[in-house]
């Protein structure tokens, strides 16, 4: 089994920071990408930003300059800092994972549950 947890959801006030972590564990034979998505009750889930395994990374037009992807592969784990927040950004944010499990020839993408940000004065 594989399961992805999020964590580091809050409140913060508008211009405020915050940081999520996404850590996958369970029978991983190796972490290809690894993306944050968001969604809110206003818009479709989108994708927010990505980091290939060699840490290439692309953002949403929305985030560009304001949140920064990161990952560790030792750890399977990957980082989002969201700084310079807007109202806009409030929303479910989840992680997704393209893996192979031990024993599997193929990739699956996995979820997690997702973490909430609200975004307040």
């Amino acid at each position: 089994q594989v399961q992805l947890v999020e964590s580091g959801g809050g409140w913060v006030q508008p211009g405020g920071s915050l940081r999520l972590s996404c850590a996958a564990s369970g029978d991983i034979y190796t972490v290809y990408t690894m993306n944050w998505y968001r969604q809110s009750p206003e818009k479709q889930r989108e994708l927010v930003a990505s980091i290939t395994s060699i840490g290439n990374t692309n953002y949403a037009d929305s985030v560009k300059g304001r949140f920064t992807i990161s990952r560790d592969n030792a750890k399977n784990t990957v980082y989002l800092q969201m700084n310079s927040l807007k109202p806009e950004d409030a929303a479910v944010y989840y992680c997704n994972a393209e893996l192979m499990r031990y024993g599997d020839f193929g990739v699956t993408h996995y979820w997690g549950k997702g973490t909430m940000v609200t975004i307040s004065s």
